[in-house]
Formats: structure tokens, sequence, C-alpha cells
């Protein structure tokens, strides 16, 4: 499509997109509602790729503060990963949307392994390519797994998708006079400690110059306008 100014990105969405009103679990219609805008970015032409977390499965930190080993408790955190990107894919699919997951941890019955060269191929295709098992790695967050696959597919661009329309310098269902920021530097978030991904992600986009952009994806315009260039949320990046 002309005038699009990112052709491939890497959406990074929390596992709470997922999860029903109580915040638990997997919504399939949530899942479908996703899936539509998903969809509707990849009929533009655009190669997407999606990291999920699990926070509407399970959270590390939880086991940790009973007791649990925190390499354990990450592990299970990844296997709920690939839960999340089969649901995604299920959804994706049922919409007629050619979907592959692919698996940090290898589970040959339900995802590829995965495998770099294979997933930009995936994409070259017109597939979407949605990456579970974390970085495969206990200690590490999908942030940071977010960050690091943007930067091996060759992304334009890492979307942070969110239920706000940017980053805030302080919680602005708490602070109604809370500012909005249009554009950050790496720097500016990570040493103001704002909450954009933990400071193990901003790093790693800071050294490969991967832009982040926070914006709320229950806007259904504003991933298109995103993409078309249009001023959308926060744009965090180097300038």
């Amino acid at each position: 499509m002309e005038g699009l100014k990112y052709h491939r990105i890497l959406l990074k969405l929390s596992g709470e997109a997922l999860a029903g009103e109580n915040g638990f679990g997997i919504d399939p219609q949530r899942a479908l509602d996703i899936s539509r805008r998903v969809k509707e970015v990849r009929e533009m032409g655009v190669d997407v790729a999606i990291v999920i977390g699990a926070g509407n499965l399970w959270r590390g930190r939880v086991g940790q503060n009973q007791g649990m080993n925190q390499a354990t408790a990450d592990y299970m955190g990844m296997l709920a990963t690939v839960m999340n990107a089969m649901a995604l894919m299920d959804a994706l699919e049922n919409l007629d949307v050619v979907t592959r997951v692919q698996s940090a941890i290898e589970m040959h019955s339900v995802a590829e392994p995965y495998i770099r060269r294979r997933a930009i191929r995936h994409l070259e295709k017109g597939r979407v390519v949605i990456l579970g098992g974390g970085t495969g790695n206990p200690y590490f967050t999908t942030d940071t797994a977010a960050a690091l696959r943007a930067t091996e597919l060759g992304c334009d661009i890492l979307i942070k998708a969110t239920k706000v329309d940017g980053v805030y310098d302080s919680d602005p269902k708490k602070n109604p006079n809370a500012k909005r920021f249009d554009r950050l530097a790496y720097m500016d978030a990570i040493s103001q400690r704002l909450a954009v991904m933990d400071s193990t992600a901003l790093t790693f986009c800071m050294d490969n110059k991967m832009p982040i952009l926070v914006l709320n994806l229950w806007d259904e315009k504003a991933l298109k306008r995103a993409l078309m260039g249009e001023a959308e949320g926060t744009l965090v990046s180097g300038d």
C-alpha cells in the first residue's frame, strides 16, 4: 500500500490482552478482536510478527513470592505464552489469516521451533508469525523477547500494544494531570523509569536502534494510522 511508513512490524501484546473481564484466562472474543486488527494490517501489506506475554495465565513473580525457584517460575511462564500463541493462531485462522507459531522452547507437536531464517521466510510469504516461549531462557521478560525478535527479523519498529494511548509521566488513571509524551529518547525512558518496557529491553532497543511505539490497540484506527505515519501514541527512539 502506498504511503506506508512501516513495512514489517513486531507487535508486542500482553497476556492480559486475551483475558476475560476478571483479567484471567483466555477469552476467545478478545482473541478475535485482536485478530481482526491484525488482519486489517496484514491486508495493508505489512509483515506482522507477534510476541505475546502470559500474565493472564501465570505470573512468575507470584510463584517466586511463594518460594518457587525463579528459573522454574519463568519456564512455566514461557510455556503459558505458547498457550496464548495457539489461541491467537486459532482466532487468526478463523479469519483466514495464514499463521505460524514458533516457540523458543521446542514442542514439535504444537509449534515450529524458532528458526530466524524460517520466520523471515514466513513473513516474506505473507504469513503472520507468532513467537512463543519468550527468549527460551529464564530471567528474561517477553519485553526482552520482543526487542530481540524485532531486531533479528529486521522489523522497522516494535509496537507495544496497551490499553492507554501512550506513555505518561504518571498513572493517568490515578492522576488526571498526568502528562503524555509524544516522543521520548531511550535514555529518558530508562532514567525516568517510565512504563514503556523493562530496562533490559529498552537498552537492547537503544543499542540496536530499534524504535518503539506505544499505542492503544483498542482504538480501532490507532494501529492503522501509525503505520501510515500519522502521529499516534508515544514514539521512543534515539532522536
